[in-house]
């Protein structure tokens, strides 16, 4: 038989807003048994969707249950598709409920033999519908618990605190898309009636339930959701939620599209970037290589400036050594022309002295007195 499908938030309100239904989903989720359960429907309008206003609703359970934590705050959000705002909108959401003074508990103790009433927050616990997977694994449902442990030891540690209960929380998330097969336990066929793959003919708003399959505790919600099939006004509703969810989606699309646009200006304006700092480094090399060879040039000619100066100057002292060699064969010229004169000059003299000496004796002058006026003269 067909049964309206519970994704659609229209539907999913209609079936939790019976308690047996809810208390039996919230049960089943959180492995509590549940003794009561208030239901406070909370509602969040989102504006200016295209031309409408988009109501989102999400659905909180102040839950009694049979453990020794006592009250539980629970609260239930189905999410059929994933928008860049998701965790952000999950957070306000979360935070408000945090920071909400009328999710505590009036609690009474004795102090000093006097009974006390103080207000204590209650215990949240959040359980997600998610059409979509998240990255950490494929299994349907996800349990995330606190655990209170030992650093030093890394032991677990019994007993609770209040600090701890009222400051953080566990949660429960469902991934519709991996329901599909999984009929392992109880939760998951409970969870079948989420199945999407159940669909009929390709329609999202109806699934094909085989009631023989169903266990007779869970055939009141078969029979809720197929009267929800019946109900003209719920069909509409999804219809309407179809539209807007597709306007969404467009707007989601255009979204990313501006994004790779803006990610594409910005990853060609680093390109340019880089291309005008490349630019910039080799005109720079280019005219520290200049610099370069005009210092290497300059230093070339002053090489060769010193080298010429080197060769002029080696010229000039092979010049002094020419002249002063050519000076010394001069004086050397004189001294032999000195000795040569003065040798002439003595065999002149001895010549003229041999000639008088002659005269003298051809004169008859003896030697005596010829020697006695050589010697005075």
């Amino acid at each position: 038989m067909e049964i309206a499908n519970p994704i659609y938030d229209a539907v999913f309100k209609y079936l939790m807003e019976d308690t047996r239904a809810a208390k039996t989903f919230i049960s089943y989720l959180t492995g509590y048994e549940v003794e009561s359960l208030e239901f406070k429907p909370t509602e969040y309008r989102v504006d200016n969707v295209g031309e409408r206003n988009f109501t989102i609703c999400r659905m909180d359970f102040a839950a009694k249950v049979k453990t020794n934590e006592g009250s539980k705050l629970i609260l239930i959000e189905i999410q059929k598709a994933k928008y860049s705002t998701d965790i952000m909108r999950f957070r306000r959401y979360l935070g408000g409920q945090y920071s909400n003074p009328e999710n505590c508990i009036e609690t009474t103790e004795v102090i000093n033999g006097k009974e006390v009433t103080r207000k204590v927050a209650e215990s949240i616990l959040t359980i997600y519908f998610l059409g979509h997977r998240i990255e950490h694994s494929n299994v349907p449902v996800i349990r995330v618990k606190r655990s209170i442990i030992d650093v030093a030891t890394n032991e677990e540690l019994e007993g609770k605190s209040e600090f701890i209960e009222s400051l953080t929380h566990e949660s429960v998330i469902v991934q519709i898309p991996a329901l599909k097969g999984h009929r392992r336990s109880k939760l998951e066929i409970l969870l079948s009636f989420f199945d999407q793959n159940l669909s009929v003919d390709g329609s999202k708003h109806t699934l094909l339930i085989n009631d023989e399959e169903i266990p007779e505790e869970f055939k009141f919600i078969y029979r809720r959701l197929a009267m929800a099939n019946a109900q003209r006004e719920l069909k509409e509703s999804m219809n309407i939620e179809d539209e807007i969810l597709e306007e969404l989606n467009q707007k989601e699309r255009l979204i990313a599209h501006l994004g790779e646009r803006t990610k594409k200006a910005e990853e060609d304006k680093l390109k340019e970037a880089k291309a005008r700092k490349k630019a910039e480094e080799e005109k720079k090399r280019a005219e520290e290589d200049k610099l370069k060879e005009a210092k290497a040039r300059k230093k070339a000619e002053e090489d060769k400036l010193k080298e010429a100066k080197a060769r002029k100057k080696a010229e000039e002292e092979k010049l002094k050594e020419a002249k002063a060699r050519e000076k010394a064969e001069e004086e050397k010229l004189k001294e032999a022309k000195a000795r040569e004169k003065a040798e002439e000059e003595i065999k002149r003299a001895e010549e003229e002295k041999k000639k008088m000496i002659e005269l003298l004796r051809a004169a008859g002058i003896t030697e005596d007195e010829i020697r006695e006026k050589l010697n005075n003269d």
